[in-house]
This record gives structure tokens, C-alpha cells and sequence, in this order.
């Protein structure tokens, strides 16, 4: 499963700043890494596995902006397209997830 957290949170002031900060560095710090501006992604081994970081992600809301969650399987991962520019990107392997036990 993939886990895609995208937002659009407001910056205005120095107080907006720090919130929006706060909550991308939860995403970090939580094993999610920038896909694109605002839009963060995480692989998960299992829907399960999913759904903790799921609560966490809802548990780091703010109380202004949009936040969506979006779930995927790794198959429809794998029929994503990418470009840049109007270059077609090669689609690069999942990275491997690591789990101790």
C-alpha cells in the first residue's frame, strides 16, 4: 500500500508558518518522504500497517487547510506516469521497507 498525504495549509503568518512546518516535519519523521510540494508519500507492507499511519497523520491535523489521505496498492502505484517537461520518466522501484520486529 501506498499512503499519499496532500495539503494546502495556509502560511500568512509567522504562527500559520510554524504549524505548517510542524506537520510536514511529523510527515518526516513519521518515514514519509516529499513527492511533490505538499503532496507526501509513504509505503506501508499491509492495509494495517497503513491505517497506524493513517491515525497518526489525522492525530497531526491542523485546525486550518485541507489535508486529503490517499490509499493506493502498489500495483496502481506501478501504472503511475511521470513526466518532465513533456519527457516521459522511467518509473523507479519501490524502495525496499524494512521491518524489525
Amino acid at each position: 500500500m501506498w499512503i499519499f498525504v496532500l495539503f494546502d495549509l495556509p502560511t500568512e503568518t509567522k504562527r500559520e508558518r510554524k504549524i505548517y512546518a510542524d506537520f510536514r516535519k511529523n510527515l518526516l519523521r513519521d518515514g514519509f518522504t516529499m513527492f511533490q510540494f505538499s503532496i507526501y508519500l509513504r509505503h506501508c507492507p499491509s492495509r494495517e500497517n497503513a491505517d497506524v499511519h493513517i491515525r497518526r497523520v489525522k492525530q497531526w491535523l491542523p485546525d486550518e487547510g485541507y489535508v486529503g489521505i490517499l490509499t493506493i496498492t502498489d500495483k496502481q502505484f506501478s501504472q503511475m506516469e511521470l513526466f518532465h517537461g513533456c519527457q516521459l520518466m522511467k518509473n523507479s522501484k519501490p524502495t525496499q521497507q524494512l521491518e524489525l520486529f
